[in-house]
Order: C-alpha cells, then sequence, then structure tokens
C-alpha cells in the first residue's frame, strides 16, 4: 500500500476534519498525518481499526501454537478430545436452578458450598 496518497499535514486535518473522516470510511485506508514536514501519526477508520485489532489476536494465537510445537508441548488428539469431553460430562449435571444461583431446600437440593459439593 502506498503511504504518499494518503499524506496530510495536521493544519489540513484541522481545517478539514469531517472530509478526512468522510474520506477514510470511504477508502479504508490510513492517513498519515505530519507536524513539521515529520509523520507524526497513522489514522484510520474504526472499521479497519477492528479488523487489524482482529488480525493481530489470530496472528498471537497462530504465534502461541508454534511456540508451543518447537518447544514439544503437543498432545495426540484423541487425548486432548478424551479430556475435553470428560471436563464436559462433569460440568453438564451442575446447573443451577435460579437466577442468583442459590440452591432452593424445599426441592431437597443441597445448600452446601460448591466446594464440598464437589468434594
Amino acid at each position: 500500500m502506498k503511504y504518499s496518497t494518503q499524506i496530510k499535514s495536521i493544519s489540513y486535518l484541522k481545517a478539514n476534519a469531517a472530509e478526512v473522516v468522510r474520506h477514510l470510511a470511504e477508502q479504508r485506508k490510513p492517513m498519515v498525518i505530519t507536524q513539521n514536514g515529520e509523520a507524526k501519526a497513522v489514522i484510520q477508520d474504526v472499521a479497519s481499526y477492528e479488523e487489524t485489532q482482529e488480525t493481530l489476536a489470530l496472528l498471537k494465537i497462530l504465534a502461541l501454537g508454534n511456540r508451543q510445537i518447537e518447544e514439544g508441548r503437543v498432545a495426540p488428539i484423541a487425548d486432548v478430545v478424551k479430556r475435553l469431553r470428560a471436563r464436559r460430562s462433569r460440568k453438564s449435571p451442575r446447573r443451577r436452578s435460579s437466577a442468583s444461583g442459590a440452591r432452593s431446600t424445599r426441592r431437597g437440593c443441597s445448600t452446601a458450598p460448591a466446594a464440598r459439593r464437589a468434594a
């Protein structure tokens, strides 16, 4: 991407803010803002910014996965699936019956703290 067509001075930005914002939204390209002839800031529309942040998050996840592979921190898929299914089956019967999270004693449910129930 060529930034040379997207360079504006800070005085231009001050005088034409609404037009710059409209242009950013339409073009979906970042704009370099200069002060005293030097690049000082880059501005972009919100949608492009959000896409960039999502892309960076995915790249970080991929880099973490690659590092774990390099370190030998891997497991066979069958073991992982078995572990996840076991975890899910332990969690599913423990649903709360009320919005507050408290269990009713009228139906014979335990009122013991979660730590004792889990033991």
